[in-house]
């Protein structure tokens, strides 16, 4: 695994962020003192630069995938400057003593303000719909903005961060894949992603190809969850109805009925109006009928009056789980906001 990615580093020396050692990396962060999370991939550090600029230094756990988790952060992520992706500074290779040193983001993820009951975290519908627009366009750049096409694979609330003045950007590059923009079907042989957020597509036995509109699948859920403030799929709703959040808010829609906010303005009603119209396109059973993330932009920035309602567009969880997905796992659950192990135990990762 170390020589693969030793082989690597070498040949991509011209794109690289700043190596550092082990022995910075120990320097920078205080000798691992202020720890910020832990999950499957390792653990999280506080740490700060040289020139006193405060870092986020994740260091690595043993790799199941030869290294290639490792390789797609530094390959993609390492080319990228965006002002809605997370930008890598360096990284650290010396055999087993592997880490990534990134811009800190000091307000976390999204997940905490999404899914959090607490007021002191609550965000105004306003916020939430700006940061849709910034999530958009961190994944429009890396799907058209880029020399290649770079498709996520892991659109999720835990993989938005948020900087001091609620900025989003787009992070965790771990299953991501790089192609030429050209190819519009791409190759996949076993599936990648989180359950709950993959595109149906990527649940059959035999993939094949895919393209940049399983990234926004991710986000059509991802951005339904942030207009409801809720989980997508909740066991414990009121009413069995709302069991399974899109379908219900289709039905709402269809029926002609507003979906009720508590003292939301006028303003706001129509903002997350519009963030739910926009998420059941983008949440299309069928590729094809799926608009790209440039359309996606433009429909949330303009105006809700314009929109109008997609066909019906998914299988519930229940009706994706009847499918011959061809991979042994259980129904789809989504992740454990409150814990990062568990989101990352609810990760398909593939080392190819």
């Amino acid at each position: 695994m170390y020589d693969t990615i030793e082989e690597f580093l070498r040949s991509h020396n011209n794109l690289m962020p700043i190596m550092y050692s082990y022995s910075d990396i120990k320097k920078m962060t205080g000798g691992f003192k202020d720890k910020l999370g832990e999950g499957g991939y390792g653990s999280i550090y506080k740490g700060k630069l040289a020139s006193g600029r405060i870092v986020a230094i994740k260091i690595l756990g043993k790799s199941k995938a030869n290294g290639q988790e490792f390789i797609n952060e530094v390959a993609t992520i390492g080319r990228i400057h965006h002002t809605n992706i997370v930008q890598l500074i360096g990284f650290c290779a010396e055999r087993s003593k592997r880490a990534l040193v990134y811009e800190f983001m000091c307000s976390g993820s999204l997940e905490k303000y999404i899914f959090s009951q607490k007021q002191d975290v609550a965000l105004s519908c306003k916020k939430i719909y700006e940061i849709s627009l910034d999530i958009a366009r961190g994944i429009e750049y890396l799907h058209r903005g880029c020399s290649v096409q770079i498709l996520h694979f892991d659109i999720k609330p835990h993989n938005i961060l948020l900087d001091e003045k609620f900025k989003a950007k787009v992070s965790d590059f771990r299953l991501a894949k790089l192609y030429p923009t050209e190819n519009s079907i791409v190759s996949l042989p076993a599936p990648r992603g989180t359950m709950g957020y993959m595109a149906p597509k990527l649940f059959y036995k035999n993939i094949g190809g895919v393209s940049y509109k399983a990234d926004v699948y991710s986000f059509g859920m991802l951005l339904m969850e942030m207009a409801g403030r809720r989980k997508n799929l909740n066991a414990f709703a009121d009413h069995s109805s709302q069991i399974y959040f899109p379908s219900w808010v289709y039905d709402q829609f269809s029926d002609g009925k507003d979906i009720e906010i508590e003292d939301a303005t006028e303003e706001e009603k129509k903002l997350t109006k519009k963030m739910m119209i926009v998420a059941l396109w983008s949440i299309q059973m069928r590729p094809s009928d799926r608009p790209s993330m440039n359309k996606i932009v433009e429909m949330l920035e303009g105006e809700v009056e314009s929109l109008h309602m997609p066909p019906k567009p998914f299988l519930s969880p229940q009706e994706l789980h009847q499918l011959d997905t061809g991979i042994n796992m259980k129904a789809p659950a989504f992740p454990n906001s409150s814990n990062d192990r568990a989101d990352s135990e609810n990760s398909i990762v593939s080392p190819t």
